[in-house]
């Protein structure tokens, strides 16, 4: 597995991994109607708008298809003052899930983020997603929970917090 940084043409496939994976993830959590109206070509016309302004990780297989994407930045709520970054989205396909790839697709956000002095970091995932405790076994801590609505459903998105990335990181730099 191959990681990179994404560009423009990388679109189609980031598309394709955001919608099936929230497809997959969400099952049961997200209400069916929602998730089967996501479109992959709305997708593709927001990463082609994101790509160039982002920093847009990709895992790519060996028959160069992306498996995977991450993208952070700096904390965008400004709720967090203690938090300077944030890790916007990770997507996995599900073949892919649960094989280490989460992790080589954050360490890079982290890097980016510590290039650019920022030394903690937020994320927040719906709480009824097994990936929280992805977040856990990398060091985060649960900092908050509030309700959001999606499709139609109320639901409590958690916010994880790494209040020392060179210390939870250390061991990948």
């Amino acid at each position: 597995m191959k990681i990179r940084k994404a560009i423009l043409s990388d679109a189609k496939g980031i598309a394709k991994v955001h919608v099936d994976s929230w497809r997959t993830t969400y099952k049961g959590i997200i209400p069916d109607e929602f998730l089967q109206r996501l479109s992959y070509e709305s997708r593709e016309k927001m990463w082609e708008r994101g790509i160039p302004n982002g920093h847009i990780l990709v895992a790519e297989n060996n028959s160069g298809e992306i498996a995977g994407f991450a993208c952070g930045g700096k904390e965008r709520s400004g709720s967090y003052e203690n938090y300077q970054g944030e890790l916007y989205a990770i997507y996995i396909l599900q073949e892919y899930q649960g094989q280490g790839l989460g992790k080589k697709l954050v360490i890079p956000v982290v890097k980016q983020l510590l290039d650019k002095d920022f030394n903690t970091m937020l994320v927040l995932v719906l709480e009824e997603n097994k990936s929280c405790l992805f977040y856990e076994a990398l060091g985060a801590r649960k900092l908050n929970t509030f309700e959001v609505e999606i499709g139609g459903k109320n639901l409590k998105e958690a916010v994880y917090g790494w209040d020392n990335l060179k210390a939870n990181f250390n061991t990948t730099f």
